[in-house]
């Protein structure tokens, strides 16, 4: 698998017996993830002394993080805002939670990051495929979270509708009680580094 021109936060860039992690980059179980939203880059590896280390012989893989005055996007959109459509996957951020839905900020489609945010809904029935009347919205979102989803509806004038009730979709990065980044260890939960501590969520599959 060759590693992607554009990584999203939570993306698999490649396995870490291949490639060395770099700046933006973490590695997780067998895999190295992107920490960022941003352009990949990689380094080929220097020439190998008798006493490096394995790492040395490896590519590393980096994400920078775009300048805040630019526009990630693919090519042919002109730098224009993208506007989001039925089937298209997004990254956005959970701004407000209530009983039945979690409001989000829509901040990248596809492949382009949006100049406008855009305002989705996560239903309470769209979070999961199955256990419906079992589900807490307030389990599987924290306002803050970014969440991997894909639009099913275009709503109203003001919102999207979304589901991340498929294996691919849900949270791909949040933080602790603690502030402190988390890293997802099941299906249903993220666990802190420095406090060892777990919290719920609906945990998206990395690509």
């Amino acid at each position: 698998m060759s590693e992607p021109s554009l990584a999203l936060p939570g993306q698999s860039l490649g396995a870490a017996d291949k490639y060395a992690p770099g700046p933006g980059t973490h590695i997780h179980g067998a895999d190295l993830y992107a920490s960022l939203l941003g352009p990949v880059s990689e380094t080929k590896p220097l020439k190998r002394a008798a006493n490096a280390n394995a790492n040395t012989s490896l590519p590393s893989l980096s994400v920078a993080r775009p300048p805040a005055t630019s526009t990630i996007s693919l090519a042919g959109t002109g730098g224009t805002s993208v506007l989001p459509e039925v089937d298209s996957v997004v990254l956005a951020r959970v701004t407000r939670l209530t009983p039945r839905q979690a409001t989000v900020e829509i901040l990248v489609v596809g492949e382009t990051v949006c100049r406008d945010g855009f305002q989705g809904i996560i239903r309470k029935d769209d979070i999961r495929a199955t256990e419906k009347d079992r589900i807490k919205v307030g389990e599987c979102f924290h306002v803050g979270d970014i969440v991997r989803g894909v639009v099913i509806s275009l709503g109203d004038q003001s919102n999207y509708y979304l589901s991340t009730a498929s294996n691919e979709y849900g949270v791909i990065m949040a933080k602790s009680e603690a502030e402190n980044q988390m890293y997802p260890i099941s299906w249903k939960e993220f666990r802190d580094p420095r406090t060892g501590l777990t919290e719920t969520r609906k945990v998206a599959k990395p690509f």
